[in-house]
């Protein structure tokens, strides 16, 4: 396991997913600006190491039924969702591009839906973005456009669009920060019996089998099945993947150390792999 680890240090291009229960504070549901701070100190540090840095970031919704006190229950309906995420994305990307400033640190908003990437001129043009914004020395924050986006043309939870971010933008190295150390063999919150698993060299039906549809946040949307359907995405497009625990975001640059540290996933890259298929499936 020690090579495997090792070789995290030589990636150079590396995506970081971040949910919406790492952002805020349980209790009230407002920002945790100590923990966005120490992420955005985080990511900037490894920019600063000649790296390419993406960030795909949840919260929009969840900042925006805060900021016009809406409760959960009451936002399920479409529009409700789609006002909601126009109020808070403008919040989110206020407050990011305030902490990377404080690095000296350019930020760029990316919004995504599926029709980004199925449509052949829409999937070019936004490759070609990233590209350029990582040769300006950019950090592109990536969402899901949940103010345009409706059943048909979401991703419906950024750890997929995290992974079909990696493939577009043939990144290395693929980081899901979440609530839970890494996969386990069951829920561990539920099962005391269910055992870690530090590596997965190869992605199989019993290792997708383990994949839970719940999570524990009532502001996320993606619970194991889906970083396991994301790492599918990312494997196959030649990248290693891993699942790490946000409680103490430091945890970037220790996994960047090539501690071990969360589940890594293996690169298995599929010739086969086409990107508008993986948003199809």
């Amino acid at each position: 396991m020690d090579q495997y680890r090792e070789l995290i240090k030589s990636k150079k291009r590396i995506v970081v997913k971040v949910g919406s229960s790492s952002l805020r504070h349980k209790e009230t549901g407002e920002f945790d600006y100590i923990k966005m701070e120490t992420l955005v100190r985080e990511l900037c540090n490894i920019r600063n190491q000649g790296k390419d840095v993406i960030l795909v970031s949840s919260g929009a919704i969840a900042a925006g039924r805060k900021t016009v006190h809406i409760p959960k229950e009451e936002a399920e309906k479409l529009s409700v969702k789609q006002a909601c995420a126009a109020v808070g994305q403008a919040r989110l990307m206020m407050t990011y591009e305030r902490l990377f400033s404080q690095y000296g640190q350019v930020a760029a908003q990316i919004l995504m839906t599926k029709d980004t990437i199925a449509a052949d001129l829409n999937r070019h043009n936004a490759h070609n973005t990233f590209i350029e914004l990582l040769k300006l020395g950019v950090i592109p924050i990536v969402n899901e456009n949940d103010t345009l986006s409706t059943y048909e043309i979401e991703f419906g939870d950024n750890d997929t669009l995290s992974a079909i971010v990696a493939a577009l933008v043939e990144a290395d190295l693929l980081i899901l920060l979440s609530d839970i150390d890494g996969l386990y063999t069951d829920d561990p919150r539920k099962n005391p019996d269910a055992r870690f698993l530090p590596l997965v060299p190869k992605l199989d039906e019993n290792i997708l089998s383990m994949g839970k549809k719940s999570t524990g946040s009532d502001v996320g949307t993606g619970g194991m099945d889906t970083k396991l359907h994301a790492a599918k995405i990312a494997t196959a497009a030649g990248a290693d993947m891993i699942i790490a625990n946000s409680i103490d975001m430091r945890i970037l640059h220790r996994i960047m150390d090539g501690r071990d540290l969360g589940t890594l996933f293996l690169a298995d890259r599929d010739e086969n792999f086409y990107l508008k298929d993986a948003v199809e499936d």
